[in-house]
């Protein structure tokens, strides 16, 4: 008896450069990468590759295929508050401007329009997975569901009244239900988001700790984003916010903690011992002065360190790969060392490590055999990004987010030659647009 043939390939890749990240270091010349039913099924040298039949076969000269880059933390409708409020320190930015504009202008509306703008850049941007922490999460899960993106929606939790919720309680019920309607998506989990520890109280956070256990979700949560917070928190309570989440016993593997820029030797130690990820958003913090986050000390103590944009109201864009460059070099100014942070560990740090952080490390984060078809390829062919001695350097410090030239999802193109394939760009600019007329104008 002769074995049955294996079924064809949907779709075989053939980069000029393949990076998996995992194993660390490698860059594969001339591989190819096959797709069967939304997964990697193949990585092997061109010719080999070749033997395989394919539906559809794409030639990817002098790009990069990398897994898709993954944003760890976001608040996609800001998209619609870009440029409102700049230059101002985080607390004036939110109390006197953001927190307002919000609860004015906030509504279901403004959340499929704004979510709808951060999904077009961020796949155009090369960013296959996002977590998104905003007001009416299940408006944002229906966005996400039909652009095609993988995504963690994480429930805001405040102990004050905030636009769809009355208070945590009222959060807790819709997240609790958004979680029940989700549960079996193939793209799509929600988390819990505890907003910071000055603005949750110990009661909520031991429940939210409690409902996270029970179903196996992230928990994703700003915290020691400014010295204010830590001295405020050391203050009121006689201890730091971390150690008072740890004393809840919140912190843990899923434990997301968005990006602690004051980490004192018992921080480090307390995140250590839990194996809590920590997600680093370097422009942002620059940009509100928030600090520095010790990229390079967390890495070395062994925590996982991912990477997010924030929300365009403080960044002002979702590039994430640009936050990746930005991230290289704080990290070396920071740490005080040319080597830390080196190209190979910053781009883990924008795909597998994010992947780690949000819990589907199993499923994305690098290009293995067996995992979904998560890709991104980028053109290296630019004139100013020749000669090409190590591609994932020149990934790092010279592309910028104009070389992202496909992104598939579970093998599903998203962007083709940098054209949306799900999308109606020109309506979607026409909506923004109309957005920044109505705030600007007050109406």
């Amino acid at each position: 008896m002769h074995a049955k043939p294996a079924a064809p390939l949907d779709l075989l890749l053939l980069p000029t450069w393949l990076v998996p990240v995992e194993p660390a270091g490698v860059i594969l010349r001339d591989h190819g990468l096959g797709v069967r039913d939304g997964r990697i099924v193949l990585i092997a040298p061109r010719e080999q590759a070749l033997r395989h039949p394919a539906t559809e076969t794409r030639e990817l000269p002098n790009m990069l295929l990398a897994p898709g880059l993954v944003n760890a933390h976001g608040h996609a409708a800001m998209t619609l508050f870009r440029g409102l409020a700049d230059d101002l320190p985080l607390m004036t930015w939110l109390e006197q401007h953001i927190w307002p504009a919000e609860a004015r202008w906030v509504n279901e509306d403004f959340i499929r329009d704004g979510t709808e703008l951060a999904v077009a850049e961020q796949i155009m941007n090369g960013i296959s997975a996002c977590s998104d922490m905003y007001f009416f999460p299940h408006v944002a899960s229906e966005v996400m569901h039909r652009s095609g993106m993988r995504a963690q929606i994480t429930v805001p939790i405040l102990d004050f009244p905030v636009p769809g919720a009355l208070d945590s309680a009222e959060a807790l019920r819709h997240g609790l239900q958004l979680f029940d309607d989700l549960k079996h998506h193939p793209r799509i989990k929600v988390a819990f988001g505890p907003h910071a520890p000055y603005t949750v109280g110990d009661e909520r956070l031991t429940e939210v700790l409690m409902l996270a256990e029970e179903l196996d979700a992230g928990i994703h949560m700003h915290v020691h984003e400014t010295a204010f917070e830590v001295e405020q928190s050391i203050q009121q309570l006689g201890e730091r916010p971390l150690a008072r989440l740890a004393r809840l016993g919140l912190l843990g593997p899923r434990f997301q903690a968005v990006h602690m820029t004051q980490i004192s030797d018992d921080d480090l130690a307390l995140l250590v011992e839990s194996n809590s990820s920590v997600i680093h958003c370097p422009e942002s913090n620059l940009k509100l002065a928030s600090g520095f986050c010790p990229v390079e000390r967390l890495w070395e103590a062994g925590v996982n360190v991912a990477i997010g944009t924030d929300g365009a109201a403080s960044n002002n864009d979702l590039d994430l790969l640009g936050e990746t460059r930005t991230a290289a070099l704080l990290a070396k100014a920071v740490a005080g060392s040319a080597t830390a942070l080196d190209a190979h560990r910053a781009l883990r740090m924008a795909t597998l490590n994010g992947a780690r952080a949000l819990g589907i490390e199993a499923d994305c984060g690098s290009l293995e055999i067996g995992k979904f078809a998560d890709l991104v390829a980028f053109d290296l062919s630019a004139l100013s990004l020749q000669p090409v001695y190590d591609p994932v350097s020149q990934l790092i410090y010279a592309c910028g987010r104009d070389c992202v030239r496909h992104l598939w999802v579970g093998g599903k193109q998203l962007l083709d030659d940098r054209r949306l394939t799900r999308i109606d760009t020109q309506a979607l600019g026409e909506r923004a647009r109309a957005w920044g007329e109505r705030i600007a104008g007050g109406r």
